[in-house]
């Protein structure tokens, strides 16, 4: 039996509830009050790869919001609606519905790359921007382009390879949930460093991610995101994409990085442009949850300061 979708609504030093936006229901997890920040997870986790800097924004004076996007978790899952122009009206209509005319945005891997996407397509709602393991898309794009017919073993389009397997059509959901969803663990543990690996926050960590994985229509839907990466370079809106996420970034901007990242390699990270860049040792693709110390005094530091 799959898990029920309210399953990922974890106890702890925050509130559950839900928020309309955009015409769709997004489950958020909220802790503390002050200046709002946004935090928008990755591909294949939930709101709670954020159970570190929740209590951590809300002890600085901050309202912490963490949330299901789009077909995760115990949000809503529609068939449609996994582009970049959706899923940043998604984030900017969430800032409106609570009640804010403007947020702090943190964004981990996808969620991230959807950071930049707010901060280019709806900056008024955008007070400043930390991308996690996140380069600027388009600089994404051009490094994964670049050495994609090299055939080395190693290069930025083979260190994204889940991407163009995600291509193909129903092939791709049945991996990432076989064996109750272990492909899940084996990605994280691949992309983490070997610090984390040995806690006990590991091991609940990707328990979780597991299980979620599993709510019914995940799958399928985190999988659209990438098909949307990819297809849309061939249709007029990912043209207007391109124009768009062109112009400079005027909002004040964080990059942070794993300094072992294996998915964002260094050159890709040297190239993208703007903002503070901290590199994080000892930290493969989830700095957040592997040095949620050092992540959260980096955080703070620079809220404070925007």
């Amino acid at each position: 039996m799959p898990p029920d979708p309210s399953s990922v609504r974890v106890a702890g030093p925050w509130a559950h509830r839900d928020v309309h936006a955009n015409g769709i229901r997004l489950h958020v997890a909220e802790a503390g009050s002050g200046p709002l920040v946004l935090l928008l997870h990755g591909f294949a986790q939930f709101w709670w790869t954020w159970r570190h800097q929740l209590p951590a924004l809300a002890d600085a004076g901050y309202r912490a919001v963490a949330v299901d996007l789009r077909g995760y978790g115990d949000s809503d899952k529609p068939p449609r609606g996994y582009d970049a122009w959706t899923l940043a009206g998604d984030v900017a209509g969430l800032v409106r519905s609570l009640g804010e005319p403007r947020a702090h945005l943190v964004g981990h891997g996808w969620g991230g790359l959807l950071s930049w996407s707010v901060a280019a397509l709806h900056p008024r709602v955008v007070r400043s921007v930390t991308a996690i393991g996140a380069p600027h898309p388009l600089v994404l794009r051009y490094q994964v382009r670049r050495t994609a017919l090299r055939g080395r073993s190693r290069n930025q389009a083979v260190a994204l390879g889940h991407v163009f397997r995600a291509q193909v059509p129903v092939l791709p959901e049945r991996w990432l949930v076989r064996e109750r969803g272990s492909v899940v663990e084996t990605m994280i543990r691949s992309w983490s460093g070997p610090r984390w690996q040995t806690t006990p926050d590991f091991v609940e960590s990707v328990s979780r991610c597991r299980d979620a994985a599993l709510v019914p229509g995940a799958a399928h839907c985190s999988m659209e995101y990438y098909r949307w990466a990819i297809r849309s370079q061939l249709r007029s809106e990912g043209r207007r994409y391109t124009e768009a996420m062109s112009k400079p970034l005027t909002t004040p901007l964080q990059q942070l990085y794993g300094a072992d990242d294996p998915l964002i390699l260094k050159r890709t990270r040297d190239a993208s442009p703007g903002g503070e860049r901290h590199d994080i040792p000892a930290a493969g693709h989830f700095p957040h949850e592997e040095t949620p110390d050092s992540v959260n005094t980096l955080l703070t530091d620079f809220l404070a300061r925007n």
